[in-house]
């Protein structure tokens, strides 16, 4: 097959949406089909590049300010026309609904390709990261989760990475006239696994190894609701000796940095910035317990790559966490924003080994039901009918 796949954050952005669209990609031509990808370029001019195993063409672009590392198209469509004239698609899949995803719909619409859609965006990721207009936030959530119902409508089959999230669209969901499915995200369960402590990253990120380590790896965002975690943190260590391990970068991290200064603990935080996928992988392996504070959340890669390396998991009851971290199996499901109880949950891990190692096991158990390779075969199952229909 000739799959076309539309992103309008990608790869080298970090977040769900950018790493989820690289694996499919990735692991699409690993099974012997043709993919390219359409994004937006990284420095503002159109441009086509290689990334491991399949193309990229990057379309103009200009900075978008509330997001991290993202640039956006603002009117691409004569350069997502020549590029869809070109490739010939037989199924196109889009994986979100700002410019490139809007210009690739309303093309694809005109030659008659068949269309998938991911939702995997809440209105929450944006609306957190503009707070003066937090008094209309509410309005204005519900007005995009519409406008994201609508817009899915168009496609021929619609996906979300779990039915919590499905869930979570309410009545807006149930009036979509085109089927639509929980498709998990994946991770590749070869790369994540557990193993032994890798010295290489503890020694180049000055980590202790005499105390557990909570650990949180993503983007530093606001709607992350990292501020939480770190008022959480504050509790543990006035019980017991541990560190807390931030890896990754965004528009929120100032912000973290000065809280945790002015709470005294910046000493027992270790903020790496931005790391190579590589270390990724190694400083999974590193914590004692993953903790996810964020309640904006449709799956969540991150969790799922700390549980494949035997991590227990402390989340929030919000957004569509309750299905990875399943309260009391594998972890602890907490009230959002409630750091007591997010403290609660991961003072109960570090402090009883045994219970940790059996929330290790269930947490593996959970992982491996969400093998990349499954999510891989599905989409092939949906491209192939949608192209024969």
């Amino acid at each position: 097959m000739k799959i076309l796949i539309a992103s309008d954050l990608h790869w080298p952005t970090i977040n769900g949406v950018a790493t989820f669209s690289r694996n499919l990609a990735q692991g699409l031509v690993a099974h012997g089909h043709e993919v390219l990808v359409i994004a937006p370029s990284q420095t503002g001019r159109k441009s086509k590049e290689v990334d491991g195993n399949y193309v990229i063409i990057r379309t103009a672009s200009v900075p978008f300010p509330f997001y991290q590392n993202f640039r956006i198209s603002l009117n691409p469509y004569r350069e997502v026309k020549k590029i869809i004239d070109e490739f010939d698609p037989d199924v196109i899949h889009i994986q979100m609904l700002l410019m490139i995803g809007q210009a690739v719909m309303k093309y694809g619409h005109k030659r008659g390709i068949p269309i998938v859609t991911t939702n995997h965006a809440m209105p929450e990721n944006l609306m957190d990261n503009l707070k003066l207009l937090a008094p209309v936030a509410r309005p204005i959530s519900y007005m995009l989760k519409v406008y994201g119902m609508r817009f899915h409508s168009k496609a021929d089959y619609v996906t979300l990475p779990t039915q919590a999230a499905i869930d979570m669209f309410g009545v807006e969901a149930d009036k979509l006239s085109v089927p639509i499915e929980a498709v998990s995200n994946g991770i590749d369960l070869s790369r994540f696994t557990v193993g032994e402590l890798p010295k290489d990253v503890i020694e180049k990120f000055k980590l202790p190894t005499d105390r557990p380590i909570i650990t949180y790896i993503g983007r530093l965002d606001a709607e992350k609701h990292l501020s939480v975690l770190i008022r959480a943190f504050v509790r543990v260590i006035a019980a017991e000796k541990a560190h807390l391990l931030v890896v990754g970068d965004g528009t929120d991290v100032e912000n973290l940095k000065y809280l945790a200064h002015e709470l005294g603990v910046q000493h027992h935080i270790t903020f790496t910035g931005r790391v190579s996928d590589e270390e990724i992988v190694k400083l999974h392996k590193v914590g004692t317990v993953f903790c996810m504070p964020s309640p904006a959340e449709l799956q969540s890669i991150a969790m799922l790559e700390a549980m494949a390396s035997g991590q227990p998991v402390v989340a929030v009851d919000a957004g569509a966490l309750k299905e990875l971290c399943q309260n009391e199996r594998n972890g602890y499901l907490c009230e959002q924003d409630n750091d007591e109880e997010i403290a609660r949950g991961l003072l109960r891990i570090i402090n009883d080994p045994k219970l940790r190692e059996s929330m290790s096991q269930e947490s593996l158990a959970i992982a491996n039901t969400h093998d990349l390779q499954n999510t891989l075969k599905r989409f092939e199952e949906i491209y192939t009918s949608l192209i024969n229909a």
